[in-house]
């Protein structure tokens, strides 16, 4: 039998850096997508080549078309649907209101997922702050509380779970996670509305935000249609699968059979385009240059970390990692570093290849559970640590700063907000379910 060498490893390495480093070094080049195009082509066509002469074909395929599609296909159904409800307020930005709208992105990601609920909500908590002028402390809670953290009780809510869920994690497993789901909520959400209590007394006495306090308070909501698509995404993840249809998992099941999630989700996403209004995404400033971004640079991720993964697989007694507290740590680390979707995959990876669990043990997607748990938190926790953990966290940034928001860099977001708020309340986490 053929092994992975480790060098197979470099075009992943060289991938993962390339994400890290080039918004730092080549911010101008690295902003178009033809540029990121070209990078993942010159490192996955040589990997993809090597895989296949060298007898990884069928791994690879498998990668490709049984975790990068369905995938994409998902994460493009919710920014599609999300990006056709508009959402406007009329209300006065004070702690207690902007403490109100992150606990309700809190309480949908898990539902819509962290990128959908991202995308909906953050121009109107950002519309709702226009006359705020300290509100970088807000985006930033919105980062880790909306588009990380809120994620963890669905394989909707954040890609990695999904990618779990692919590996055979059922979809009412992950409401498991709830009690360390309700913990950080409930820690960070008394951590920002003490924090924006501070900096709201230290607010100029600006004539409109006092005029504001007497308006009274208006939402409407556009695009409804939507939500209705919504609830078809979530009912197509929970009943479209394996474990509901056993013939879509047999291998001479017709294409559409195999792939029907995904052909209803493309559907949905054919429907949310057609019967939206036109100057409903125009309001929500919608293009497809986020979702094309993810697209173009997870497909490189796909196929260079196949070999790691196999080599993962391989090597994983060798590594050292058995309790579940290091499997929390170690996903944690690379996911704040690194995209936390193919970490959760690798550290998944890495404890499918550890001795079997002893009778008795509860295995979930082949792991044990207590194991899966610890993977599935750190990935998700930990993608809020640094602006590139999760795909939603540059979004977020990026439309913060087109609406005048001076956001952190990537040192000061870490310096000022994760490394001192975030990772305390992660560590608290750990010891008290972990």
């Amino acid at each position: 039998m053929q092994h992975v060498e480790w060098w197979m490893l470099i075009p992943f390495v060289l991938m993962l850096l390339t994400i890290a480093v080039a918004p730092l070094v080549a911010g101008h080049f690295w902003e178009k997508n033809l540029n990121k195009l070209i990078v993942t082509l010159v490192l996955a066509i040589p990997t993809s080549c090597y895989l296949v002469y060298a007898g990884f074909g069928e791994a690879l395929a498998e990668q490709i078309f049984y975790d990068y599609v369905p995938f994409i296909i998902l994460l493009c159904a919710l920014f599609v649907v999300t990006g056709g409800i508009r959402i406007r307020y009329n209300m006065t930005a004070t702690p207690l209101v902007n403490s109100v709208v992150l606990f309700i992105g809190y309480t949908i990601a898990s539902l819509i997922g962290t990128t959908g609920a991202a995308m909906l909500l953050i121009r109107p908590l950002l519309e709702i702050n226009k006359q705020r002028e300290y509100k970088a402390h807000t985006v930033m809670f919105f980062i880790a509380m909306v588009a990380n953290c809120g994620g963890v009780l669905s394989p909707l809510g954040d890609p990695p779970l999904f990618l779990l869920y692919l590996r055979g994690a059922p979809i009412e497993w992950f409401i498991h996670m709830g009690p360390e789901w309700g913990f950080v909520g409930a820690v960070l959400i008394v951590i920002y509305y003490m924090m924006d209590r501070y900096y709201y007394r230290k607010e100029p006495k600006m004539a409109p935000l006092t005029e504001d306090t007497d308006e009274s308070i208006r939402i409407s909501v556009s695009g409804v249609v939507n939500a209705f698509y919504v609830v078809g995404i979530v009912m197509a993840v929970a009943f479209l699968n394996e474990s509901r249809i056993p013939a879509m998992g047999r291998e001479d099941a017709p294409i559409f059979l195999k792939f029907l999630r995904e052909i209803v989700l493309i559907v949905l996403i054919i429907l949310s385009l057609t019967t939206t209004k036109k100057w409903v995404r125009r309001s929500n400033h919608f293009t497809w240059g986020p979702i094309i971004e993810v697209a173009v640079v997870f497909v490189g991720i796909f196929v260079t970390m196949t070999p790691a993964l196999m080599f993962l697989r391989e090597n994983a007694h060798s590594l050292g990692l058995t309790q579940p507290w290091q499997f929390f740590y170690s996903t944690g680390l690379l996911s704040s570093f690194l995209d936390n979707a193919p970490t959760a995959v690798a550290f998944h990876t890495v404890a499918s290849g550890l001795t079997p669990a002893a009778d008795g043990v509860a295995l979930v997607a082949g792991i044990p559970e207590a194991l899966l748990k610890a993977v599935a938190l750190g990935a998700v926790f930990f993608g809020s640590m640094t602006y590139i953990g999760n795909g939603p966290n540059f979004m977020v940034k990026a439309i913060a700063e087109k609406s005048g928001v001076k956001m952190p860099s990537f040192f000061g977001y870490m310096f000022k907000f994760s490394l001192v708020i975030l990772l305390p309340v992660y560590v608290v986490m750990q010891l008290i379910f972990i």
